[in-house]
C-alpha cells in the first residue's frame, strides 16, 4: 500500500478513477448501438453460459463426468486464448478430495430368526457404528451380557415431548455407551411411539465409532419382526461402512507478463448435479438437473472474457492468474484446497477477484452487490457513493467472508472483492437456466470490473484490513453465534474453526484458527450441522461451556452468548 499510495496519491488516485469510471460506465447508457468489441463479448458471454448450463453437463457436479465436461471446455477456452496452464504439476488442473462420509457397503445385513431386513427400507446402521459382525439369541425384554440389546425410544421420546433443551443425540450418546458398559455386543433401536424421532443415516456425521454396531430399525420392520417384545429371537448382524471419496478439480490458468505481482481472477464453475448433496432448494419429487445458469455459469463466463480482454489489453503491471473453482457449492472446497495448496506464491498475490451469480442484472435498479469492501482502505477510495456512477446503482458489503470462495483468500490476508447481482427465485433450482440470463446486464458488470482493473494496473501492493466474518448458511435454524467462520474441507469429528472474529463470544473464550469444537453446553458437536444445531439450543444472554481441541489437548471455556 505505501508504494502504491507514493505513486497515486489519495486525491489523484481518486479523481482519476472517477473520471475513467464515469467515462466507462456512462456510455452503453447513452447509446443503444454496441460497439463491435461489445457485441463480439456479448455473443461469447450467451455461447458460453449456454454450454455450461446445458443439460448434457447434469448440473455440473463436483467429481462427476458433468465437471470433466466442463473442465474441458474452461481449459479449451484457456488455450484458444493462448494462457499457460497454472495447475499442478505443469497441467491445467488441480485435483482435491471431496469427502462424501461414510457409506454402507453390501455386506451389511441384519438377520432375524433367519429373516433378512432390507436395507433402508427395514433397517439401517448409524453412521457411528463399529463394523464388526455380531450373533446372539436375545429376548427383547432381557439385556443379558453377551448378546444384541435393544432399546425402545418410546418412553424418553413421549417425556421430553416439548423440552427445548432435549437432544436426541446427545441422548442416543449416552444410552449406547451404558448399554455397552453393561455387556451389550450390539444395540438394536427402534420407536414405537407415535411422535416421529426423525433418526436417519447422516453420512456426513464424524461422531467417533462406538464399539459395537448401532442398528435401527424402522416402523414397519418393527411391527414386523419385533411385536413380540416377550419372545426370544435369533439375531445376525453385520455392519461394513467405509469412507466415500470422490475428487474434484480447479482449472487454473496464468497470464505472464513478467511482473512481480499477481492479481487472481476467479469464479466457481461447480454447481449441484441432480442436487444429491442435499444443497437443493427443489421440492418436487422429479429427478431434475440443476443447470445452474446464473450459479455460476455466469461467473464462469465472465471469468473467461475477462481473461480474453487482459490478454490482448496493455495492463502489463500485473501478471494474471485465472482460477475455475470447484466443490464451491459443498463448502468452498475447491479454494480452500488452492489457498492451502497453491500453485503460485501467494506472498506476491496483490488482491482477488471473484465473481458468482452476476447474470441476473435488475434492468430497473440496475443493482450490483461488492463483497469485500472493509478487506483493503484502497477499496474505500475506489468505491465513493458520490463517484458519479451512471449505470450501476452500488450496494457494499464490508466482509471478507461470505458464501462464495473469496473467503478462501481472505483467510490468508489478501485483499477480496466480490461481485454479485442478487438472489432471485431460482437460486439453487432446477430453474435457473440459460433463457433466464441478462446478457446486455452481465456485459456490463465484465466492462465494469474490467475498467477497476485498468485503474489498480499499478505497482506496489495494497494494505490488507481484517474485517467482521459473516456466519455461513446452514439448514439449521439458531439466534445466537460463537463467532467463528468453520472449516467445511474439514473430515474429522467436530468443528474445525477457520477464523475468529474480534470481540465475539468464540475470541473471548480464547479459541483460535485451527482448534476443534467437539462439545457446546450439554450438546456433543460432531459435525457442521450438529454444532448448528446446538446453537439452535440457546439464546443471547445465555451462558455456556465450550469444549474444543487443540493439537492433543482437550480444553474447555466458559462462554457467554
Amino acid at each position: 500500500m505505501r508504494q502504491f499510495m507514493q505513486k497515486f496519491p489519495f486525491m489523484l488516485f481518486r479523481a482519476k478513477f472517477s473520471a475513467c469510471l464515469i467515462l466507462a460506465l456512462s456510455q452503453p447508457a447513452l447509446s443503444q448501438k454496441l460497439k463491435k468489441s461489445d457485441r463480439a463479448i456479448l455473443a461469447n458471454l450467451e455461447s458460453e453460459i449456454r454450454y455450461l448450463a446445458d443439460d448434457r453437463l447434469e448440473g455440473r457436479r463436483t467429481g462427476t463426468t458433468g465437471e470433466k465436461m466442463d473442465s474441458d471446455y474452461l481449459i479449451a477456452e484457456f488455450e484458444q486464448i493462448k494462457l499457460a496452464p497454472a495447475g499442478a504439476n505443469g497441467t491445467w488442473l488441480q485435483a482435491f478430495p471431496v469427502d462424501d462420509g461414510k457409506q454402507v457397503n453390501p455386506a451389511t445385513c441384519l438377520v432375524i430368526n433367519q429373516d433378512s431386513l432390507r436395507i433402508n427400507a427395514d433397517y439401517f446402521p448409524l453412521p457411528y457404528s463399529a463394523s464388526l459382525s455380531v450373533s446372539g439369541s436375545p429376548a427383547m425384554a432381557l439385556q443379558e451380557r453377551g448378546v444384541p440389546w435393544f432399546v425402545d425410544l418410546k418412553e424418553t421420546l413421549e417425556s421430553n415431548q416439548g423440552n427445548p433443551h432435549f437432544s436426541l443425540d446427545s441422548y442416543l450418546h449416552g444410552r449406547i455407551r451404558d448399554c455397552v458398559k453393561k455387556g451389550a455386543t450390539a444395540v438394536i433401536i427402534y420407536n414405537s411411539s407415535k411422535i416421529d424421532d426423525g433418526i436417519s443415516f447422516d453420512a456426513k456425521d464424524r461422531s467417533a465409532a462406538e464399539t459395537v454396531p448401532i442398528m435401527y430399525v424402522t416402523g414397519d420392520a418393527r411391527r414386523k419382526y419385533l411385536h413380540d417384545e416377550s419372545a426370544s429371537m435369533e439375531i445376525h448382524l453385520t455392519v461394513d461402512m467405509s469412507e466415500k471419496i470422490r475428487t474434484g478439480h480447479n482449472v487454473a490458468a496464468y497470464l505472464d507478463n513478467g511482473a512481480p505481482g499477481v492479481v487472481v481472477i476467479g469464479a466457481h464453475y461447480d454447481h449441484l448435479g441432480y442436487g444429491e448433496d442435499g444443497n437443493s432448494l427443489y421440492r418436487g419429487k422429479e429427478r431434475l438437473v440443476h443447470n445452474g445458469a446464473d450459479d455460476n455459469a455466469s461467473g464462469t463466463a465472465a471469468m473467461i472474457e475477462l481473461a480474453r480482454l487482459l490478454k490482448t489489453s496493455k495492463f502489463k503491471n500485473y501478471n494474471y492468474l485465472f482460477l475455475g473453482f470447484s466443490g464451491e457449492e459443498l463448502g468452498l472446497l475447491g479454494s480452500k484446497y488452492f489457498t492451502e495448496h497453491p500453485t503460485i506464491d501467494l506472498a506476491r498475490v496483490d488482491y482477488m477477484i471473484n465473481m458468482d451469480m452476476v447474470g441476473r442484472l435488475n434492468d430497473s435498479t440496475h443493482a450490483l452487490t461488492i463483497g469485500g469492501y472493509g478487506t483493503s482502505p484502497s477499496w474505500g477510495e475506489l468505491f465513493r457513493k458520490d463517484d458519479g456512477h451512471k449505470y450501476f446503482q452500488l450496494k457494499y458489503d464490508s466482509s471478507g467472508t461470505g458464501p462464495s470462495d473469496y473467503t478462501s483468500f481472505y483467510l490468508k490476508n489478501i485483499p477480496v472483492l466480490f461481485f454479485f447481482t442478487g438472489i432471485h427465485e431460482d437460486y439453487h433450482k432446477p430453474t435457473d437456466d440459460y433463457d433466464k440470463i441478462n446478457y446486455s446486464g452481465e456485459l456490463e458488470v465484465v466492462k465494469y470490473i474490467f475498467s477497476l482493473v485498468e485503474i489498480l494496473n499499478g505497482e506496489g501492493r495494497l494494505t490488507f484490513s481484517k474485517t467482521r466474518e459473516n456466519q455461513m448458511a446452514t439448514r439449521a435454524r439458531f439466534s445466537v453465534t460463537l463467532g467463528i467462520l468453520p472449516d467445511y474441507s474439514y473430515t474429522g469429528a467436530g468443528v474445525r474453526v477457520d477464523g475468529v472474529s474480534d470481540g465475539r463470544p468464540a475470541q473471548l473464550a480464547g479459541l483460535q484458527a485451527g482448534d476443534i469444537i467437539v462439545k457446546l453446553g450439554e450438546f456433543p458437536v460432531s459435525s457442521l450441522e450438529s454444532y448448528m444445531e446446538a446453537l439452535s439450543k440457546f439464546k443471547k444472554g445465555d451462558r455456556t461451556h465450550v469444549q474444543y481441541r487443540r493439537g492433543k489437548d482437550l480444553t474447555e471455556a466458559p462462554v457467554v452468548f
